[in-house]
C-alpha cells in the first residue's frame, strides 16, 4: 500500500508539474520587448515564424549579428532568406547560418562556439513558447557566463493556451515537459556532483620546501 502510495503521489506531483509547466509556456507571450543584447540567436523549427520574429528584432537594432541555428544542410542562403523575409544589406552584412545543429543540444553547442568567436556576453533568444524553457536551460549549460534574454514566439504547430483540446497539442507539450525534466535532472545531478566533490590539492610550487 505505501509502495502504490508513493507511486500515485509522484504521478499526482507529476501532472501539477505538467499544468504548471503548460501554464508558463501560455503566459510567456507576447513577449517583452528585449534589452539591447551583443546578438541574436534563432533556433530554426517547423514554423518559419521564429526565423522572422529574429529577423525584426536585428532589424530594431537589439543585437549586432544574428545566428540561425539548425538550418537544414540542403537549404541554400538564398532559401533562408526568402524564408526569412530578410531585406536590405543587414542580411548580408549581419546574418550567419548554423547547418551542424540536429537537436536542443546542438543548437546550444553551435550557439556556444558562435558567441565564443565572436566574444558576445549577451544573447537574445528566439525560439517556440513551448520550446523556450528547455531552449534556456541548454543555453546556459554551455555558455554559464551568457545573459541570455528569451523571446519566445508563438506559432503555428502547438497551441500553448489550449493544449488540453486536441491530441496533438496535449502530446507535444507532454512531450516537451518530459524532455525539460530530463535536463533539469542533468543539470541538478551536475551542480551536485560539482559541490560534493573535493577539489583537487593545489601542488606544491616547484622548488618549495616540505
Amino acid at each position: 500500500m505505501k509502495f502504490l502510495a508513493v507511486i500515485a503521489l509522484l504521478a499526482l506531483c507529476w501532472l501539477f508539474g505538467l499544468a504548471a509547466f503548460a501554464s508558463r509556456v501560455a503566459s510567456s507571450t507576447p513577449a517583452f520587448e528585449p534589452p539591447t543584447a551583443d546578438a541574436i540567436v534563432a533556433l530554426t523549427g517547423a514554423s518559419s515564424i521564429r526565423i522572422e520574429a529574429a529577423v525584426q528584432l536585428l532589424e530594431e537594432g537589439k543585437g549586432r549579428r544574428l545566428l540561425i541555428s539548425g538550418v537544414n544542410p540542403q537549404a541554400r542562403r538564398s532559401e533562408v532568406k526568402y524564408v526569412a523575409r530578410g531585406v536590405g544589406r543587414i542580411w548580408d552584412c549581419c546574418v550567419d547560418l548554423g547547418f551542424r545543429a540536429e537537436t536542443t543540444r546542438g543548437n546550444a553547442v553551435e550557439t556556444a562556439r558562435w558567441v565564443d568567436y565572436h566574444h558576445y556576453h549577451s544573447l537574445i533568444v528566439v525560439t517556440a513558447d513551448y520550446h523556450i524553457p528547455r531552449a534556456i536551460l541548454e543555453l546556459k549549460s554551455t555558455m554559464p557566463g551568457v545573459d541570455l534574454y528569451p523571446y519566445p514566439v508563438v506559432t503555428d504547430t502547438v497551441n500553448a493556451r489550449h493544449w488540453w483540446s486536441h491530441w496533438g497539442d496535449t502530446r507535444r507539450i507532454t512531450v516537451e515537459y518530459c524532455k525539460y525534466l530530463a535536463i533539469l535532472t542533468r543539470e541538478l545531478a551536475r551542480s551536485a556532483y560539482h559541490h560534493l566533490t573535493p577539489a583537487p590539492a593545489a601542488k606544491p610550487a616547484p622548488g618549495a620546501s616540505s
